[in-house]
């Protein structure tokens, strides 16, 4: 049996599609990155009766061979994580590779991302994008990302939590300067989603200290100027 990687809602649950559904109806297995999360999702659509095995970074490499075995024994799988599309800053992409290895097929079942839904409303021109993922932890480090990164015509995503997402804002106004602009969204799909667009300066007077959700981070850094747009207002 192949492998299905599938993409589960990054907020609101009604987020998910009928294929995804069905799959989960008629998976053996569901590998999740925390079964916790992945259960209020399948009482949610009332399924149930579905071995849930847990699967995330620290464990992934110690659990392939016996989820190879169970596909080689034509058990259905799939792949999620806890929000999202797995293998995008989740773990899994180990397993996808043992899979081609073992010449088990693997299929995608498409549907949330964070990165695609905030490049989607961030009102900058998305032609070229390179999304990084969560950055460093060190300032230091985090700054060389930065200054390696000054050179892309485009537009740049990063992943953050709420406890360094103004020091991170800190830095990015650092290096490429308090002009620059960028698009911050949190909470994405969920019920206090709130977006800001603007130059990093005046968006730093508008996120508080204790905010609280997890982040994405647009940067843009188009060479153009026609692909950059001028007194762009801050949407709280």
């Amino acid at each position: 049996m192949p492998l299905f990687v599938l993409a589960t809602p990054i907020g609101n649950l009604s987020d998910i599609t009928i294929r995804a559904l069905d799959t989960l109806k008629n998976s053996d297995i569901i590998l999740c990155e925390d079964t916790r999360q992945t259960i209020k999702l399948l009482n949610y659509y009332k399924i149930t009766g579905k071995k849930l095995i847990s699967f995330y970074s620290q464990n992934e490499k110690a659990k392939i061979p016996e989820v190879i075995k169970n596909l080689k024994e034509n058990q259905n799988v799939c792949l999620v994580s806890d929000g999202g599309t797995p293998c995008i800053s989740d773990p899994g992409y180990h397993l996808v590779n043992a899979c081609y290895e073992n010449d088990i097929e693997v299929f995608s079942i498409p549907g949330p991302s964070a990165v695609i839904s905030a490049i989607s409303i961030c009102g900058f021109s998305a032609d070229t994008f390179l999304f990084y993922g969560f950055l460093p932890r060190k300032d230091g480090k985090i700054k060389k990302v930065l200054q390696s990164l000054n050179n892309i015509d485009g537009l740049v995503v990063f992943y953050e939590s709420p406890f360094r997402v103004k020091n991170t804002l800190n830095l990015i106004k650092e290096v490429y300067g308090e002009d620059v602009q960028v698009f911050v969204v949190r909470e994405l799909t969920k019920k206090f989603e709130e977006k800001f667009i603007g130059k990093v300066v005046e968006i730093l007077g508008k996120i508080s200290d204790k905010i609280k959700g997890e982040f994405v981070i647009i940067v843009n850094l188009y060479k153009n100027k026609n692909n950059t747009k001028e007194n762009l207002p801050i949407i709280e």
